[in-house]
């Protein structure tokens, strides 16, 4: 989840250069900010049962 998040937060908030660290801080902490007040959730394509048989070989029974 940690990745989906991260393509996120490049998306919608790191598509620009930013000048300095503070200035990446700030963005982020109000992107961040706003993303939990709007109660982001991510919604899987499928479940672990229809993962577990499409990536057998990684997933064993």
């Amino acid at each position: 989840m940690a990745e989906i998040e991260f393509s996120v937060l490049a998306t919608q908030c790191l598509d620009r250069r930013l000048a300095s660290r503070t200035e990446v801080e700030q963005e982020v902490g109000a992107w961040q900010k706003e993303r939990n007040r709007q109660g982001a959730e991510l919604h899987w394509r499928f479940t672990t049962k229809d993962a577990r048989k499409k990536l057998k070989r990684l997933y064993p029974p």
